[in-house]
């Protein structure tokens, strides 16, 4: 897993892996296995991956590659179909053990000491979609940098359990391991040797236009998805919103503010790259923050704000930090429970996590549904005392 880290006065996971000193590897007991919480919908959840190729444009960052492929998901409401499908891993199986060896080392997990392939999901691999669900509105998910698509699963699978179509998208050579069909896993691009502040600044704003693309080409594919997979009829693309965390919540603002398509999107906790943080956006958007992230210390969140103009909330969580809004927050503080020294704190807060996760499935659901979905709600119209870690920043 990629380090989360203040670099240039942006909240950013950093690709640092390759700088970081690998903890010592695990002996003794056998590897922890982890879990994550089960969907809270209505529908049972069913999953395809995908490869995806863009051939109108060479690779953004290895530039000797005449195209552009990428790892997505899509996350849907499904027909339950018992144990006749098998449930879809958390991590592919070579993703697994590359995170063991190169992304966990640096939480301070040893490798070896968890079985991260064991790890699953509540999704059926292939399962047809629940026409009970109607026609489906879209969410495109894209994590924190050199995060894997894997890492908003516990969001994700709530969502399409709700009703909704949520496609994950995999950035290749920036994500920490992509895993493509034939047993072929592609890993991030090394950093540079001095990651300085405007090092970085540069290095995000590479990252931020090319997942642009990535997003716009995913969004261009889904109209045919939608006629040749188990989703033929159930799409439905005058409905289409944006989740993003850390790096991809930027991302999500611009897509909101470039893309005619993208009715509404959500940042979870991503300082803004680019021009949006000048510009903001005009249509329903939400900023969801950890703790210590405020428009007073971070001046794209203050800018953003600012210039939007359409329908807009803030969420504070007490006791969250920045990778509290990834699947870091169920399952670090599951792991520190018998692997010794992981600093819990450091990524995901003293915030309780169930109380945590709990409370953002039902914010991110309300927002969707009220902007996506014309259903209406008061979650946002004042705090709630169903969450008292949560407010409401005016």
């Amino acid at each position: 897993m990629s380090l989360f880290t203040k670099a240039a006065g942006l909240a950013v996971v950093a690709l640092a892996i390759s700088m970081t000193p690998a903890a010592a590897p695990a002996s003794g007991p056998r590897p922890v296995t982890v879990s994550l919480p089960a969907p809270g919908g209505p529908y049972a959840v069913g999953t395809l991956a995908m490869r995806l190729v863009d051939r109108s444009r060479p690779d953004p960052l290895v530039k000797s590659k005449p195209y552009r492929e990428l790892m997505v998901s899509l996350w849907y409401p499904a027909k339950d179909t018992g144990q006749t499908l098998p449930v879809a891993p958390h991590m592919s199986p070579l993703a697994a053990a590359d995170w063991d060896s190169h992304s966990a080392p640096p939480m301070g997990i040893p490798k070896g000491a968890v079985n991260w392939g064991a790890t699953a999901t509540h999704a059926r691999v292939g399962a047809p979609v629940d026409r009970r669900a109607g026609k489906l509105p879209v969410v495109l998910f894209s994590s924190g940098d050199g995060g894997p698509r894997t890492l908003g699963t516990t969001l994700v699978e709530d969502l399409a359990s709700r009703g909704y179509l949520v496609v994950t998208v995999d950035h290749t050579y920036e994500a920490d391991q992509v895993e493509f069909p034939g047993g072929r896993l592609v890993r991030a691009l090394p950093l540079p040797r001095k990651l300085t502040p405007p090092v970085l600044a540069r290095l995000l704003a590479l990252h931020a236009r090319a997942r642009l693309a990535d997003m716009r080409f995913v969004l261009n594919q889904l109209a045919g998805l939608r006629h040749a997979t188990q989703l033929r009829g159930a799409l439905d693309l005058s409905r289409v919103g944006v989740l993003g965390q850390s790096l991809g919540g930027s991302v999500a603002a611009q897509l909101v503010h470039d893309d005619a398509r993208v009715d509404a999107g959500v940042n979870l906790d991503g300082s803004y790259v680019g021009s949006v943080a000048k510009t903001g956006v005009t249509k329903p958007f939400l900023q969801v923050a950890a703790e210590a992230h405020t428009r007073s210390s971070e001046p794209s969140w203050k800018s953003f704000w600012q210039a939007s103009s359409g329908w807009k909330r803030e969420l504070r969580f007490k006791g969250a930090a920045h990778g509290s809004f990834t699947d870091l927050q169920v399952l670090l503080p599951r792991i520190a429970a018998t692997v010794p020294k992981v600093p819990v704190r450091d990524f995901v807060g003293t915030i309780d996590p169930e109380r945590s996760v709990s409370a953002q499935r039902a914010y991110i659901a309300a927002f969707f549904d009220l902007h996506l979905g014309r259903k209406p709600t008061r979650l946002f119209d004042a705090s709630d005392d169903r969450f008292p870690e949560v407010s409401l920043v005016p």
